[in-house]
């Protein structure tokens, strides 16, 4: 339209205005189509480091987002994982997508493969205050707390969660030893929440701040999902209790937050009968005892069902869980 018109503008005496008038819409072009873009504003790490826990460079109080499989688990510390909001990484010799949204406050792994192909994605925005992301193959848009393509050709479909868990870490290390952590990208230095103000719920921005009480649009739940039944436990609760032994739908369920009051986990209840007990991070179950991740203690090839189980801000729960139960 611009270069239609842009004849008739400039046939006049006074060329100061629609010259001043080009120059504006050229810059608003070069601002929204490259230098906001969301993803030229959060950019992907350069170099993807990680590194054992006897040479790691993270502190033991970060959080961080881990994933396990075929034996081999790494961690994605939150505080880079706000900047980046995706990273796509092979675990164990599976293509997997590790993401993160600072504004819903939560984390999320996916098998990035759509119809047998391993699709790759870029950060776009977001919608409902959830980040969204973009495949190259069709350009169809996914959100990021459900895995789910909301426009686009691949509308309705839903990528495959891969479990993961939140915990920090120093308990990363005590429940396994050889797992490896994703150090900070120097290209990223600058962007990286370095005194950890967000996951400490400290943050004063008004889309990722924490309201301390309960059940504000901004308070910390823990959503835990039991196939098409949800609950969200506030996070006040949790950190007075540090287990909580509930049922779900028809599903018994426990939930547990360690000594760290970051770590947590929920399990599978084989009857509503069975109680749980938790101490000194140890889960206790009929006479059995179990570490945070459900692995027993005393018996190699025995251990609990974990749960998917986030920390998330209630207002997101509640957005993308909208028939979901409140714990009281």
């Amino acid at each position: 339209m611009i270069l239609v018109g842009m004849t008739n503008a400039f046939n006049t005496k006074r060329k100061v205005l629609p010259a001043l008038s080009l120059v504006t819409a050229l810059v608003i072009i070069y601002l929204f189509n490259f230098r906001m873009n969301a993803d030229c504003m959060f950019k992907q790490p350069e170099t993807l480091t990680f590194r054992s826990q006897s040479e790691n460079t993270v502190g033991d109080s970060s959080l961080a987002i881990c994933v396990e499989n075929n034996g081999n688990v790494k961690a994605y510390p939150i505080r880079f994982m706000s900047y980046h909001h995706q990273v796509q990484d092979t675990i164990g010799g599976l293509p997997l997508i590790i993401t993160y949204c600072n504004v819903c406050r939560t984390g999320r792994a996916f098998h990035p493969v759509v119809k047998g192909h391993h699709e790759k994605f870029r950060l776009v925005g977001m919608d409902h205050y959830n980040a969204m992301f973009e495949d190259e193959s069709t350009g169809s848009w996914w959100r990021q707390s459900t895995g789910e393509s909301i426009a686009g050709r691949l509308k309705g479909e839903v990528l495959d969660e891969a479990e993961s868990m939140q915990l920090t870490v120093k308990k990363l290390f005590e429940l396994y030893p050889d797992a490896l952590v994703m150090q900070a990208d120097d290209a990223s230095k600058m962007e990286y929440d370095s005194l950890g103000k967000f996951e400490k719920g400290l943050s004063t921005s008004r889309l990722t701040r924490t309201d301390t009480l309960s059940w504000g649009k901004k308070s910390w739940v823990i959503g835990v999902q039991t196939g098409s039944e949800s609950k969200a436990y506030d996070w006040n609760i949790l950190k007075k209790q540090h287990i909580i032994n509930d049922v779900i739908g028809t599903k018994p369920i426990v939930l547990v937050l360690s000594n760290d009051e970051q770590s947590f986990a929920a399990f599978e209840r084989a009857a509503d009968s069975i109680i749980f007990k938790f101490r000194n991070d140890t889960i206790i179950a009929s006479g059995s005892e179990f570490d945070l991740t459900g692995k027993s203690l005393s018996q190699a090839t025995s251990r609990l069902n974990r749960i998917k189980t986030y920390q998330e801000f209630w207002h997101s729960w509640q957005t993308f869980h909208p028939g979901t139960q409140q714990f009281k």
